[in-house]
């Protein structure tokens, strides 16, 4: 017995109903009868014209190098795209995207947070002009289907066999991360092959290409040639910890300013004191109007925001400057501060920032993560 919706194959988790055998393991999914999930979900077909596209920039020869070498492994293979934050891992998929339309291959773009399917499917409108694409998370669930899909990975349960691609982004991310659930859930929407795009891959996913299951494609630069911003460490109790902030923030009051913290608590505290001092704003997962916070700061070139790890990825502020506060804290493994550090010195227009890391005690995990920045940057110097 196994579930075709999540891949459950554990007999402790199946009841069975009045109208027959259901999984419980997905249930928040809403009661499925296994007999009923067999069916793969019907989808309209690609419209003629939706692999057109065009982008603002062209590659540089490193993408196109990676971008080509994705289009041909994808045919036969799972793909990796290990590519530094801020590398061009969307336009590195815009050419099999655009190849799988032409061919009227159904196609899903799958994001951990909301705010970011809709930052992206807004962004891939714009490329692919002639292609309808639709973006489908909470509070946009009244059209699901069209040429391009672009969805949260909760709601990858509506499309059961759907998808000839699927493209995975920053697959490493909570909730997607270690939920069997949502892992099954890709697995069963997927009838062709997966692209993943991280700058981070989980020990899945180093398990898979370890065993040959899924190939790894490596991009350390970002397009603008310059090296990733290396972080700066600083350590010391309460006291000294607020200086080295107030001293960075008025360093760089001329930019943006994004803050990281690791608790919602911590957040709560340093925002009521920081704006007994600065304008400043605050984005947690209890931010009820969290879509204006983030367009209101993202609109003032001096703004600062203290942020829990709701913004670590996905968001590109154009020259903003990161510190991560309490960078020491368990809540922070060696991924997520990487992905915070790589929101500076993304844009061409600002291709360098400044990166501080605050902590209250020696941190090996901190410690690592400046390393593998800088080993990144050493292999694009060689």
């Amino acid at each position: 017995m196994r579930c075709p919706r999540c891949g459950n194959t554990d007999r402790q988790w199946f009841y069975k109903g009045s109208r027959g055998w259901y999984c419980r393991r997905c249930i928040h999914f809403g009661r499925a009868l296994l007999q009923e999930e067999s069916e793969p979900v019907s989808l309209q077909e690609v419209q003629a014209g939706a692999e057109e596209y065009m982008l603002k920039y062209p590659l540089t020869e490193a993408q196109k190098r990676v971008s080509e070498a994705c289009l041909a492994k994808v045919r036969s293979s799972d793909v990796l795209l290990q590519c530094v934050c801020g590398a061009g891992k969307t336009e590195m998929v815009i050419e099999t995207i655009a190849a799988m339309l032409k061919e009227r291959k159904k196609v899903c773009f799958a994001i951990s947070r909301r705010q970011v399917v809709l930052e992206l499917s807004a962004r891939l409108s714009g490329i692919f002009a002639r292609s309808r694409v639709v973006p489908v998370c909470q509070g946009y669930t009244t059209v699901t289907d069209g040429d391009l899909i672009v969805c949260t990975t909760h709601q990858l349960y509506r499309y059961y066999r759907a998808f000839d691609l699927l493209i995975l982004d920053e697959p490493d991310a909570f909730p997607f991360k270690g939920d069997p659930v949502l892992h099954g859930i890709a697995a069963s929407a997927c009838r062709g092959h997966c692209i993943y795009l991280t700058a981070t891959p989980d020990r899945e996913l180093e398990r898979r290409v370890s065993k040959g299951t899924l190939y790894r494609l490596v991009l350390n630069q970002r397009p603008h040639g310059y090296p990733l911003p290396e972080p700066v460490i600083r350590t010391g109790f309460l006291p000294l910890r607020l200086v080295y902030l107030l001293h960075w923030i008025n360093t760089h009051r001329k930019h943006p300013r994004m803050i990281f913290v690791p608790t919602i608590r911590l957040g709560k505290v340093l925002h009521m004191f920081l704006r007994l001092l600065y304008p400043v704003a605050l984005c947690t997962s209890r931010t009820e109007n969290r879509d204006e916070v983030i367009e209101h700061f993202r609109s003032d070139p001096q703004g600062m925001i203290v942020a829990t790890t709701v913004l670590e990825r996905g968001v590109t502020i154009a020259d903003a400057q990161i510190c991560i506060y309490r960078a020491d804290h368990r809540i922070f493994d060696r991924a997520g501060l990487i992905q915070m550090a790589g929101r500076a010195g993304r844009t061409f227009a600002a291709p360098t920032g400044d990166v501080l890391f605050i902590q209250g005690e020696y941190s090996q995990t901190v410690r690592e993560c400046r390393e593998d920045i800088r080993r990144a940057n050493l292999s694009c110097a060689v």
